[in-house]
């Protein structure tokens, strides 16, 4: 189903030699960075060879524990990215704290996709979200987990199947820089088209250089071509490699989504480790539908995280 394995391209990094190399290109404009490259090479080996033992395990292992064992390989796989960037990671005590919390769990009628998390103001996702995609003023924001489960367009289908909700379009290419989508947007946005184009480019880091309405579509073309790892609030489907605009404006704003998986993935394994009697009525009797969600969820985490981070890694 995937065609790119970034776990054959980590594996590469399985010679102290070449991870060697590799980090003194990273840190060239360092002046102590070939003593470094030697230093936090077999650092790097080892968060990739840790994680890949983590996502092994999670594949045999059933769903009710899985929860950690993604969390925790996704940990090394961000520790990994960090030092290609930061090679005096972790200076202090403080970036070694998860960096999210979870409110107390309500004990009745309590459904996982209301849920919320917090970003905290140091911990491993802001700092990762710093060095990597020069994200800052996270600290204090809450997300429901229905609305970050929204920004993964392979659960799509789950939203339209048990709660008849379309939450967004596809925005298919026509020719080099230049996209399509249907202006039926238009009409859920309550915007024009011209209106349309400057939302856009205010909520995004692109710039529409062109624009028109054929029919029922909208042309745009953009100054660049549009990538994976940070094309929020546009959403990538690594499955049927295409890309997705959100149909509300609470889905505009800018989340990459490996941050998504990384709250996602928090919750759920402080879940599974400390409400126990709710993480096993929930496989047991199928008491809502966050189960179809959760399990379909972490079939996509195990694709879609070691993806993003081996684009990170090069």
């Amino acid at each position: 189903m995937y065609t790119h394995d970034p776990w054959k391209y980590f594996r590469t990094f399985y010679s102290a030699d070449h991870t060697q190399r590799f980090l003194s290109k990273k840190y060239s404009d360092l002046s102590d960075g070939e003593k470094l490259s030697f230093q936090n090479s077999y650092t790097l080996i080892y968060y990739l060879e840790h994680a890949k033992k983590y996502y092994d395990q999670s594949i045999s292992a059933p769903y009710e524990l899985q929860p950690v064992l993604l969390f925790y390989g996704m940990v090394q796989l961000m520790k990994a990215a960090i030092l290609t960037v930061d090679p005096n990671y972790p200076e202090t005590t403080q970036v070694l704290a998860h960096g999210a919390s979870t409110r107390k769990r309500k004990k009745v009628q309590y459904e996982f996709l209301s849920d919320e998390v917090k970003i905290q103001k140091n911990g491993l996702i802001t700092h990762f979200s710093g060095k990597i995609f020069g994200l800052s003023g996270l600290e204090g924001e809450k997300f429901k987990m229905g609305n970050l489960l929204k920004r993964i367009p392979e659960l799509h289908p789950s939203f339209l199947h048990l709660y008849d909700e379309k939450v967004a379009y596809p925005l298919n290419i026509s020719s080099g820089q230049e996209y399509s989508l249907t202006n039926t947007i238009l009409d859920d946005l309550n915007i024009s088209s011209e209106a349309f184009t400057n939302y856009l480019e205010e909520h995004t880091k692109l710039k529409v250089l062109n624009s028109r309405e054929e029919e029922s579509k909208l042309f745009l073309e953009l100054n660049r071509q549009l990538k994976p790892l940070t094309c929020s609030p546009l959403q990538f489907d690594l499955t049927k490699k295409q890309y997705y605009l959100p149909r509300k404006r609470d889905g505009f704003f800018f989340l990459p989504e490996l941050l998504v998986h990384y709250l996602i993935l928090y919750n759920l394994s402080m879940i599974c480790r400390y409400e126990t009697d709710w993480w096993g009525e929930l496989f047991h009797n199928y008491p809502s539908n966050d189960l179809p969600f959760i399990t379909e969820f972490l079939e996509v985490t195990k694709q879609k995280v070691p993806y993003y981070v081996s684009l990170i890694i090069r």
